[in-house]
């Protein structure tokens, strides 16, 4: 996958421009990916174990015990335990409310014609919860949680276990609290397939939902299909606008703590105010060198190469700007924010005013942080409990209905060709006929 140079948008000032980097080949990424599923496809549980021994070295027990769920919780401190808990109860109820406003309808469309929808939930959805530098204990509450408030009977997760530990305690008590049925010690492409399988006791998975690196995410896109998927996913991405009433330091430490995802996740500031745009400049780069080694490269990596700082004329520019680029995460701090929620229409979560950091949403304010990147924005939305729902449509006919419904079914069949079709048509309308002519006798 490349992260080439932004196409610059005419008509607006850079004052600070994406480089662009290089990740690699999206090829090899694609073929060894493939050559993994096919593996696990035709060797099952025992291929998911080499993958696992290799890969994340780890050679216990897949399935994580009851037992070992408990001794995890044991050892998450009690104000970390409460912060889990309230997350969850603010996601959860986000959640609920979400599965609410999907409802089952029914409609009479003309006299005897009547049709609706139902939401049916999806029997199993696999859950994935990334490892790696940091615990993503916030990504076991979003996903896991949100499957549960929309009906899943079967919900599955799994996360890469670190070498003679496991799962992180504070990431296994999330997973357990959130309402996972069965918990799997796997990270990976190996994870992701053995969900989609069915392997070690679980339900098959119908939906696979959740972020991960790049293997993670090719594995996703090339089960999809057969499977379901939240979405195609790279990298994070967030952009700031701000106007003159902005305090640059927030913005800074805004711009700077999303860009701790690393090398590969954009941020950029819109703004119309140069006075604003030059103090951030200057202040990003010292909030970055104030944050502990690892994150601090990882930081400057990403806004080294792919920070943004964008100069407009007006707000309406600035709106403009913004949907081209349709953020994953879109944080507002200007004045007249009733303005920007009706002008802005390309992002995945907004987040409006200064008091509404995107932190919030990353780990505990309620909506879901599982988004669109890559501009997938200007299509779709991010995880949901609505994701976990199939709306279905059943239809149901009446005599009275069936003459002009019959008629109009003929007619259209036959004009595309499909005689069969307007057969099917015909005889009920024959049929009803007789019964009239009989009646009237």
């Amino acid at each position: 996958m490349s992260f080439e140079k932004s196409a610059e948008i005419p008509g607006v000032t850079y004052l600070k421009s994406s480089l662009g980097i290089a990740e690699g080949s999206a090829g090899s990424t694609e073929t060894i990916v493939r050559g993994m599923l096919e593996r696990i496809a035709a060797d099952g549980e025992g291929a998911v174990r080499d993958y696992a021994d290799q890969l994340d070295r780890w050679s216990g027990d897949i399935v994580v015990s009851r037992t070992e769920i408990d001794a995890a919780a044991a050892h998450v401190t009690p104000a970390l335990k409460e912060a889990i808990r309230y997350a969850h109860e603010n996601i959860k109820c986000f959640a609920e409310a979400q599965r609410a406003s999907a409802t089952d309808i029914e409609v009479e469309i003309r006299p005897g014609l009547v049709a609706g929808q139902r939401q049916i939930p999806v029997n199993a959805a696999g859950c994935y919860v990334p490892g790696g530098r940091y615990a993503h204990i916030a990504s076991a509450l979003m996903t896991i949680t949100t499957a549960r408030a929309a009906g899943v009977p079967n919900v599955i997760a799994c996360s890469p276990p670190r070498p003679g530990q496991g799962i992180p305690a504070e990431i296994l008590f999330a997973m357990d609290l959130a309402g996972a049925d069965r918990i799997l010690n796997l990270g990976g492409v190996q994870g992701v397939a053995a969900m989609a399988q069915g392997l070690f006791g679980c339900a098959p998975a119908d939906i696979l939902v959740g972020p991960g690196n790049q293997f993670v995410a090719e594995a996703k896109r090339q089960l999809f299909g057969p499977v379901g998927i939240d979405m195609f996913a790279g990298p994070t991405d967030s952009l700031v606008i701000a106007d003159a009433t902005a305090d640059p330091r927030t913005v800074a430490w805004d711009l700077a703590g999303q860009a701790e995802h690393g090398y590969n996740s954009p941020v950029w500031l819109v703004t119309d105010d140069r006075v604003l745009a030059e103090e951030v400049l200057r202040l990003v780069p010292v909030c970055i060198a104030s944050l502990p080694e690892l994150n601090r490269d990882q930081a400057r990596a990403a806004w080294d190469a792919l920070g943004e700082v964008i100069l407009c004329a007006d707000r309406g520019e600035m709106a403009r700007v913004a949907n081209t680029y349709a953020p994953e995460h879109l944080h507002v701090q200007a004045a007249d924010l009733a303005w920007w929620r009706g002008h802005l229409s390309a992002y995945g979560s907004l987040f409006l005013g200064e008091h509404t950091t995107v932190a919030f949403g990353d780990k505990a304010a309620g909506p879901n942080h599982v988004l669109p990147t890559s501009r997938a924005a200007r299509y779709t939305g991010g995880l949901s409990a609505h994701k976990f729902l199939k709306t279905v449509t059943w239809q149901r006919v009446a005599p009275e209905a069936v003459g002009d419904l019959a008629r109009a079914t003929a007619a259209i069949s036959r004009a595309e060709g499909m005689e069969g079709h307007a057969r099917t048509a015909d005889i009920r309308l024959e049929k009803l006929q007789a019964q009239d002519t009989r009646r009237a006798m």
